[in-house]
């Protein structure tokens, strides 16, 4: 996990919704953590998971599915969010930030988070894909 402050402009911006869990994406290169000449970007991600349902619900893991300009694809899988398994009321939010080494300019992220409801119910919220892009490269 990376903390770092978010100088860098976002290059893209995603939402979805599952059962009323919003998964909002701003993702943006982080020229600081970067080394092009090497073959190493790194890009900054920001994450708000809001809960619209009605029902009070936990992220318990989340899945991720990672694809580089060169068509590598790598899955991580672990439980909660930068450390965390957050419990969110109905209309409370989390936000985290986080990054991804990638061996391309340019490249893409999607995903889940596995959540369970306070009655028990697990059920997957997407995180919606999203494009993780050098400023100054091509697709």
């Amino acid at each position: 996990m990376v903390r770092a402050r978010r100088q860098d402009v976002p290059v893209s911006t995603t939402e979805a919704i599952t059962n009323g869990i919003r998964v909002e994406v701003d993702a943006a290169y982080s020229a600081e953590h970067s080394v092009p000449q090497l073959g190493q970007w790194f890009f900054l991600y920001t994450i708000r998971i809001r809960n619209s349902s009605d029902e009070t619900v936990q992220l318990l893991a989340r899945h991720w599915i990672i694809t580089d300009a060169t068509g590598t694809v790598e899955e991580v899988k672990g439980p909660g969010v930068v450390g965390e398994q957050p419990v969110l009321e109905p209309g409370e939010a989390f936000q985290y930030t986080s990054g991804c080494p990638l061996a391309a300019p340019w490249g893409s992220m999607r995903g889940r988070y596995e959540m369970r409801t306070a009655s028990g119910t697990r059920f997957d919220a997407e995180i919606p894909s999203f494009e993780l892009r050098h400023p100054g490269g091509t697709h």
